[in-house]
């Protein structure tokens, strides 16, 4: 099981108090974090709001992406432009808490303050700050009616201070419109009240002083009306603030900057003192803009700001909210998740200035536990996790979405772990930095498995019996992640009869060792040794059509083989290697057999068909080189899979071995899987139509053992056929191209296919081919449908025109 996750909320900002400025002065503003409509679910407990804990969730609360106790600071004061802001400090909890893909957005916390609207300056913004909102599950708060006449309105100090009060109903009402503003104004997005919350007076004088000095007011009052009902309703008349016009926009990444303080002003500062302050602060802000470093946001979005900012004309509250939406939506749909912009500056000069924390990474940390999920110590060596880290999920860069999930799928990659969680939280230490914790769970290094089969045939009537009461099975085993560094030893033993074994015995031993340059080298080679004893049925011994039964030939296959894989991406790679082995071919009865045979008119066996060795005796031995470099660009598309993929095979002969065989054995395989429309990913979304086109080529030059021979036909060659069908040749072609539809949760599709010999049957020894009487070459066409793992289809023989319903487990192509 693996997952990502991450730490969750950052509590909407807040400030401390600051030197009142008139309505002329710059102010900065600190708008709190959104996360997109996404793929995060934030969990960290939400700072106590000013509003009870009781109150009911709102029916539209935008989700955030993080949510922390805070801890304010101030970062710097402007003065020609008055400039001073804030930055949350996140301080983590001690739970656990994460955040997953496929969550939704949780709530938010409480408010913030600083500085005074009314034209009476202060310089700290604090846009949003909806309060912690408690589950709908939780039962509700008792209140207090409000004791008084219906339908008049109370001032806020005249409310007594023992009672609870529920609210029917909020209403912003702009005094510069004359009208009120909707629930889904962003105004409604910085208060922590709630219609149908339960709150007391104290509750509600701090909201108001929240609001008042929060900057995006003018001026800002709240009036309660009585209802007949006991409840009150809230009306909160406001003034929006406004700035001077801007012809510039700039954005800069203020992420792990060292955070400078405040110096409160002496408010018995002559006039030239504070004209002196107000122009250090202006150049302690102009030193940390030029000391902050660009953000990632590109130039289209620039330009796009600009034009907001121009169309806008003054710069008001709303625009800056405009401005910090359009910003962190680019980040969050570039999976920046932990971006947030934290303050505005410059205001009231001609240059809007946007401050981001883009969540830089300062450390990565691997984590072992146990399966109860106690911390512990693990066996895999760090290296080994850390090489497989994209280089976007190191220190220094950007934290990510995407590049977690990409560490996550090569972590899994490894098959060492049966838990994986990749965990970005808020740095303690570093403000606006990230730490990133890959938690893992190791899987048991050493196991075992026995696995049994029963062989089934129809018996009389039609109904399925047992074969023979004779057991088959497999028996296996694997000793992985040897000291720590991913190598394994894995064996198995394979036999259709546990009970005499000797009889069709097949094993395999191998032994990998990954890292062959080292575990601190980025080369990426694998080294694999295997013995091995296998036994397959030939398709080169196959009749045609109308043809009788021809008897089996087995090829049992016995040696060893070396070989060096290199991986350049996660399905591209170069393997390359050394076979010696022997070959031995074998009819029903387990008996060594020279020559293919046949089945004669008089019903009787002949042993006189085709050879089935190059040596002649049934038995060859032989070394040689082997290559394959596979290019695969496919990828997933909800769930179906488009791009291309080449892959390229050679076998060389060294002509050690009987009747020392020298050969080359060459196969190009190319598929390209052509997306037809495009669609909008992600879960639950149809997957588009594809039309797959397939072409193989296989020839060989030199000495060519039946054995070794191309076959046509087949699932997995030209469907509509058994296998080798239509012949086995030293040359061939195959051509097919498929059409995928998608229908509910699967596809259906419809398919054409195409193999031939280029008339090389011939060049093979004792030319099977025409001995079994087969086509060497021939067409097929069908429908067919996926349902789990199974493939349905219905292909037409094109040689005979017939056609039959076939049953397939896994892909064509």
């Amino acid at each position: 099981m693996s997952s990502f996750s991450a730490a969750a909320h950052l509590l909407p900002l807040t400030s401390s108090s600051a030197s009142r400025r008139r309505s002329s002065s710059t102010k900065t503003v600190a708008p709190r974090l959104l996360c997109p409509n996404s793929i995060i679910q934030c969990t960290l407990p939400s700072q106590s709001a000013s509003s009870s804990s009781q109150n009911p969730k709102p029916a539209k609360c935008p989700p955030s992406l993080f949510n922390s106790l805070i801890s304010p600071k101030t970062v710097a004061v402007s003065a020609a432009s008055c400039i001073l802001f804030h930055i949350a400090n996140p301080i983590l909890s001690g739970s656990d808490s994460i955040f997953n893909f496929g969550g939704g957005g949780g709530g938010g916390g409480g408010g913030g303050g600083g500085g005074s609207g009314g034209g009476q300056g202060g310089d700290f913004w604090n846009i949003f700050s909806p309060a912690a909102i408690a589950k709908d599950d939780e039962p509700q708060q008792d209140w207090d009616s409000h004791g008084l006449p219906a339908n008049i309105l109370v001032q806020l100090n005249k409310l007594s201070g023992f009672k609870k009060y529920k609210v029917s109903e909020i209403v912003f009402f702009d005094r510069r419109s004359g009208a009120s503003v909707g629930t889904e104004d962003s105004f409604f997005e910085m208060v922590s009240l709630r219609p149908g919350g339960i709150y007391t007076k104290t509750q509600l004088q701090q909201e108001l002083e929240t609001l008042s000095t929060c900057g995006m007011f003018e001026k800002v009052e709240m009036e309660t009306k009585t209802n007949p009902d006991g409840t009150v309703s809230i009306t909160i008349p406001f003034l929006e603030s406004t700035w001077e016009t801007a012809d510039r926009f700039r954005c800069i990444n203020v992420g792990l900057m060292p955070q400078s303080k405040p110096i409160d002003m002496d408010p018995d500062m002559t006039e030239k003192e504070r004209i002196d302050y107000y122009r250090s602060q202006e150049k302690d802000y102009r030193r940390r803009m030029d000391r902050a470093r660009p953000c990632l946001l590109p130039m289209p979005v620039h330009r796009e700001i600009l034009d907001m900012i121009s169309k806008n004309g003054a710069v008001s509250a709303r625009l800056l909210q405009k401005i910090r939406d359009r910003v962190q939506q680019w980040y969050h749909e570039n999976g920046y998740a932990c971006a947030q912009v934290v303050n505005f500056g410059n205001l009231n000069t001609n240059e809007v200035v946007c401050e981001v924390v883009e969540g830089d990474i300062t450390q990565v940390v691997i984590q072992f536990q146990d399966k109860l999920g106690n911390v512990c110590e693990g066996n895999t060596q760090y290296p080994v996790i850390r090489r497989e880290f994209p280089k976007k999920l190191r220190q220094g860069q950007v934290f990510n979405i995407e590049a977690g999930k990409q560490a996550l799928r090569n972590i899994n990659s490894l098959a060492l772990f049966s838990n994986i969680e990749v965990n970005p939280r808020a740095d303690e230490k570093n403000e606006g930095g990230i730490v990133v914790e890959i938690k893992l769970k190791e899987q048991e290094q050493k196991s075992a498995e026995v696995s049994t089969e029963w062989s089934i045939v129809p018996g009389r009537g039609g109904r399925p019996t047992l074969a023979s009461i004779q057991p088959g099975g497999t028996v296996s085993f694997e000793h992985r992640n040897i000291n720590g560094l991913n190598r394994s030893l894995l064996g198995s033993v394979t036999t259709s009869n546990f009970l005499n074994p000797q009889d069709d015995l097949a094993f395999k031993l191998e032994y990998v060792h990954p890292y062959v340059d080292g575990v601190y080298n980025p080369r990426n080679r694998t080294l694999r040794a295997s013995c091995f004893n296998s036994r397959k049925l030939s398709p080169v011994f196959t009749g045609g059509p109308g043809i009788e039964e021809v008897p089996p030939i087995w090829v049992d296959r016995a040696g060893v083989k070396a070989n060096i894989t290199e991986n350049f991406t996660r399905q591209s790679k170069f393997t390359y290697g050394l076979v010696m082995e022997e070959i031995t071919t074998r009819d029903e009865s387990s008996h060594i057999s020279a020559n293919g045979q046949r089945v004669l008119p008089s019903g009787g066996v002949s042993a006189d068909g085709p050879p089935t060795t190059l040596s002649g005796t049934g038995v060859d031995r032989m070394a040689f080189l082997q290559a394959n470099i596979t290019r695969d660009n496919t990828k997933f598309v909800n769930g179906t899979i488009v791009g291309d993929r080449n892959v390229f095979q050679l076998d060389q002969g060294l002509g050690i071995g009987s009747k020392f065989p020298f050969f080359n054995r060459h196969q190009l395989t190319v598929t390209r899987f052509l997306q037809l429309k495009n669609v909008e990913e992600g879960g639950g979304r149809p997957p588009p139509p594809v039309l797959v086109l397939h072409g193989h080529y296989g020839g060989c030059v030199g000495d060519l053992p039946s054995y070794d021979a191309f076959t046509l036909g087949g699932p997995y060659s030209v469907r509509g056929y058994n296998m080798g069908e239509l012949g086995a040749a030293r040359n061939i072609v195959e051509l097919a191209t498929e059409l995928r539809i998608p229908v509910r949760n699967t596809h259906a599709y419809v398919f054409a296919e195409h193999g031939n010999d280029l008339g090389s049957s011939k060049d093979v020894k004792g030319n099977p081919t025409e001995v079994y009487r087969r086509m060497g070459q021939g067409s097929s066409y069908g429908v067919g449908a996926k349902l789990g793992l199974v493939r349905v289809e219905y292909a037409v023989d094109h040689n005979s025109g017939t056609g039959a319903v076939f049953f397939r487990f896994g892909e064509r192509f």
